[in-house]
């Protein structure tokens, strides 16, 4: 028998060159998917450079996430005042998001930022853009000393600009200082906060020792009745839970029962003399409450059994104290 020959190929571009209708619309289909898969890529991307410059407060450069734009961006505030040292952080933040892998060393190198350098602007960014005052950045006048500031602590910082002083120093000291002064200063600084943390740790370790030798102590010398009431009163609140979802299951068979009935009853079709089919649905919310019924029950007989492994003969002990007479008491 003759062999049905294929459907002549299509000429058109250079993907179809020698591709069937078939082929051809499988090739589509592959170069429809990869555009899609480009066009979320780059979405998701543009979306991660807005949320990190939204974060920092930096105007994106003509509301763009071009690492070109932003790179230029952050040339022309390298170089105006010192006090735009805090946009270089924020832009190289947003810069370094933007940026593919392995990239955004090169474009520091373009740009002639070290580095260590970098990072320093970054931190400052991150450690100053969202504090309202600026007496601390006009005391520090200098993107050198700005960069020194940054090995305080959060709260340091907070008192400086609350109070214009943190430990010794001043804001007035660090206006006046050197950058070497002030390094020594605040390394000084940094020694004497971290040994009043210790001190201050191994104080609370100390009172939360004494609260527990305490506690320890009341709970030796504490009377049994004293010493059983936390358990007590848990029993009784979860119990009164317990009563309360149980009731609720009982009130669910009851209001279930009524209404089934009421819409039985109210059907145009009703006939008293037949036996009425449940729908499926309503026989699944019977499955449901069956269900959690035994649920719960399998749960009281685990319990049960567990009381009875564990305290049963004590139990039984209790009972029969507790029906004593209180003349019978003297005589056992």
């Amino acid at each position: 028998m003759a062999r049905k020959p294929l459907a002549p190929a299509l000429k058109h571009g250079p993907e179809f060159v020698g591709a069937t209708p078939p082929a051809m619309a499988v090739i589509e289909v592959a170069m429809h998917q990869a555009d899609t898969a480009t066009a979320l890529a780059i979405s998701q991307h543009d979306a991660g450079v807005r949320a990190v410059a939204q974060q920092l407060g930096y105007q994106l450069p003509a509301d763009c996430t071009d690492p070109d734009l932003i790179q230029r961006d952050i040339a022309a505030n390298m170089r105006r005042s010192v006090e735009a040292c805090l946009e270089v952080g924020r832009g190289l933040a947003v810069l370094k998001q933007a940026c593919q892998h392995g990239q955004f060393m090169a474009r520091l190198e373009v740009l002639g930022i070290d580095d260590g350098v970098a990072r320093k602007f970054i931190r400052a960014a991150t450690k100053f853009s969202n504090r309202s005052s600026t007496t601390v950045l006009k005391a520090a006048g200098s993107q050198t000393k700005l960069f020194e500031l940054l090995i305080l602590d959060d709260d340091q910082i907070e008192d400086l600009e609350l109070t214009g002083q943190t430990g010794e120093l001043s804001l007035d000291d660090i206006a006046s200082m050197s950058v070497s002064e002030l390094r020594t200063a605040l390394r000084e600084e940094r020694a004497q906060h971290a040994a009043t943390d210790k001190l201050l740790a191994a104080t609370r370790d100390e009172l939360d020792n004494a609260k527990r030798a305490k506690a320890k102590l009341e709970l030796r010398t504490a009377s049994w009745d004293e010493r059983v009431d936390a358990f007590k009163g848990e029993i009784g609140e979860r119990q009164k839970l317990l009563d309360k979802l149980v009731g609720a299951h009982l009130e669910a068979v009851t209001a279930l029962d009524v209404w089934y009935t009421q819409e039985v009853c109210a059907a145009p079709d009703y006939d008293p003399e037949s036996d009425a089919t449940m729908p499926p649905a309503v026989q699944t919310v019977l499955l449901t409450l069956s269900d959690a019924v035994e649920r719960t029950a399998r749960l009281v007989g685990a319990l049960q059994n567990e009381l009875e492994t564990r305290f049963g003969a004590d139990i039984d002990d209790a009972r029969r104290h507790l029906l004593r007479e209180p003349g019978d008491q003297g005589a056992a």
